[in-house]
């Protein structure tokens, strides 16, 4: 198939484009929250559901916000790593649309960089 223009432009094909599915919708926060275990998280829900998991040291926190988080712009996800004296920390957050899958792979190399001392 072919799809023709009709100014000056290019033409090309849907082989050629390569068009794909990709994942969308939130999906399912399980993926992202069956990660963590009770021996080294805490996990409080509070009262408007949202959900937030902290490391047992205070480094690592993670929130869930389904509704969105309050005062930002839709963020639904926020994971947060604080630095040490040395090192600064980082964060990062993601939209309340983010597939949970694509989450849950962020959290996962976040958790497979992180070491006992």
């Amino acid at each position: 198939m072919t799809a023709a223009s009709s100014g000056p432009a290019f033409s090309t094909t849907v082989e050629a484009l390569r068009l794909r599915e990709w994942l969308l919708g939130p999906g399912q926060a399980t993926l992202v929250m069956d990660q963590f275990s009770a021996d080294d998280f805490h996990v409080v829900v509070d009262d408007r559901a949202d959900v937030h998991i902290n490391s047992k040291d205070g480094r690592f926190y993670l929130g869930w916000f389904p509704l969105g988080r309050p005062g930002t712009d839709g963020e639904g996800w926020k994971i947060a790593i604080t630095g040490t004296a040395k090192v600064r920390g980082y964060q990062m957050s993601f939209d309340t649309e983010t597939p949970a899958g694509v989450v849950a792979a962020a959290v996962a190399r976040v958790l497979e960089t992180s070491q006992r001392v």
